[in-house]
């Protein structure tokens, strides 16, 4: 199992950034995938963005394209979600997991096996 603790979130307003990180610790960190998922009151899980075990291959919503950013350091066992220009329809708690699929980068939430708390995003407009 990995152990997976998200930090970051917070209160800003419509066209503020934000800098999302997930501390890993646990079986080995370097091979496995890792993704953002973000879910809002009242809604399902949505995914956001996804590396690859190697940082190579991203994947992001179309609702975030352009705006998000994902990267990892495999030395501090960490990944990062940048999200600039911020709008008040982020809002959620933004939540890292991890799957051990790395012949692709999934989108799908049931692909994720290990998933941290969350943090709380929130967007004023």
């Amino acid at each position: 199992q990995v152990q997976l603790v998200e930090s970051g979130g917070g209160l800003v307003q419509a066209g503020g950034s934000l800098r999302l990180s997930c501390a890993a610790s646990g079986r080995a960190f370097g091979g496995r995938t890792m993704g953002w998922f973000r879910q809002a009151p009242g809604k399902e899980r949505e995914f956001v963005a996804a590396v690859s075990w190697n940082g190579r291959a991203t994947n992001y919503a179309n609702s975030v394209k352009g705006r998000f950013t994902i990267s990892r350091d495999n030395a501090k066992n960490m990944v990062y979600l940048q999200m600039n220009s911020l709008k008040p329809e982020d809002t959620a708690v933004y939540s890292c997991a991890t799957t051990p699929v790395n012949t692709y980068v999934p989108t799908t939430s049931t692909s994720y096996d290990d998933w941290g708390q969350g943090t709380q995003v929130t967007v004023s407009s």
